[in-house]
């Protein structure tokens, strides 16, 4: 090879090399709602975008994310690497309000640095974030002071932490969207006097939003929070969706008709979240009480576990849905399964969790293109 012929060869590689670096760094496509309102999309390209994510709420320990996120940041970057493996395109963090707020007026900066700091490594990795917020889910980080509000100072402090997290949120692509708050729900006809629902492996994860409904049915109580709350977040964010993560009470109930996402409450939500965890051989009711969540939104099954299903029976659902939801979230808690399977001690829970691991990676593909199968 000449001199001349060389030096064309290396620029080849060189302009080659360049080429794949900028295909490598392009910018993360924003995710909205399709202009049909019938699914999720890339912003620029309009190309569909299906969810297929994890919970990202607590380690194997049950500390939460906001407990150990400054100390053992290797972590969490280890433990979005590791997620990335598994095929998901979307986490789900769980938010403490307590980590967030040092008054009721004031925001803690310390952690919105970090959250600013998750949000760059979701963009590295090319990862989307669902941030889910206000959680209570540790009673030893709920401020005496939170607990001792009334409902309109409570909401207020609410709103402030939300137009804070989303000051923070605001420009990034890999934000996904903004739960309002996990599984809400409202007071009956009698006077309620605590703000958390019941315990759960030492975790509250459902919260009340009001204690007396003093004369107001609940789509008006539901409304004017899901208002309060979104006005808050578009005051410096018009872009990144909204929506509100809840139980399916029409599933559980055998009955009646979504709360949060009648139109008299969820207009202001771009999506529907909903949380099902199937019982083996109810899967057709699942799927059933699945379509009273089809309201003209996408619609995302935001948490599931196959708990009360089985591996096979989750997968079931998975695929049964298909044609309903727009997008599945699981749960990482920090242990890959093959570690799972090596524990010198491992229980048949650790065994478990690393089976539904596996099916969950092996179905990653599939649900991603819209081409689950069974």
């Amino acid at each position: 090879m000449n001199v001349l012929n060389f030096a064309l060869a290396l620029a080849f590689l060189s302009l080659a090399s360049i080429g794949s670096t900028l295909e490598a760094v392009e910018p993360l496509p924003m995710i909205r709602v399709s202009d049909d309102g019938k699914g999720f999309v890339q912003s620029e390209s309009g190309q569909r975008f299906i969810v297929w994510g994890v919970n990202y709420d607590h380690d194997s320990d049950g500390r939460l994310l906001d407990e150990y996120w400054i100390e053992e940041w290797d972590t969490v970057v280890q433990d979005f690497d590791e997620m990335k493996q598994l095929g998901v395109n979307v986490v789900r963090v769980h938010l403490q309000f307590g980590k967030f707020m040092i008054k009721a007026d004031k925001p803690n900066p310390l952690a919105l640095g970090q959250l600013a700091k998750l949000v760059e490594l979701a963009e590295e990795k090319r990862l989307y974030l669902d941030i889910t917020g206000l959680a209570c889910y540790h009673k030893q980080n709920i401020p005496d002071w939170y607990v001792a509000l009334d409902e309109s100072q409570r909401w207020r402090t609410q709103s402030v932490f939300w137009q804070a997290v989303a000051k923070v949120c605001a420009g990034s692509p890999a934000v996904f969207c903004y739960d309002l708050m996990n599984e809400p729900v409202l007071p009956g006809k009698e006077v309620e006097t605590e703000w958390l629902g019941g315990e759960l492996g030492g975790k509250f994860f459902v919260q009340r939003l009001s204690l007396d409904a003093k004369g107001r049915d609940r789509q008006q109580i539901a409304a004017a929070w899901v208002r309060q709350m979104t006005d808050a977040i578009r005051r410096v964010d018009a872009d990144h969706m909204i929506t509100v993560g809840v139980i399916p009470w029409v599933f559980a109930f055998g009955g009646g008709k979504p709360l949060f996402y009648s139109p008299e409450v969820g207009e202001p939500l771009d999506f529907v979240a909903v949380h099902f965890y199937p019982e083996k051989g109810k899967i057709d009711a699942a799927v059933e009480a699945l379509k009273k969540y089809e309201v003209g939104k996408p619609l995302v099954i935001e948490e599931m576990f196959p708990l009360k299903s089985g591996v096979e029976g989750m997968r079931e659902f998975v695929i049964r849905s298909a044609s309903h939801a727009d997008g599945w979230i699981s749960f990482y808690w920090g242990t890959p399964a093959a570690e799972l399977k090596q524990k010198p001690n491992a229980t048949f829970s650790d065994a478990f969790v690393a089976t539904w691991l596996e099916m969950f990676q092996t179905m990653a593909e599939d649900a991603k293109s819209g081409t689950l199968a069974d």
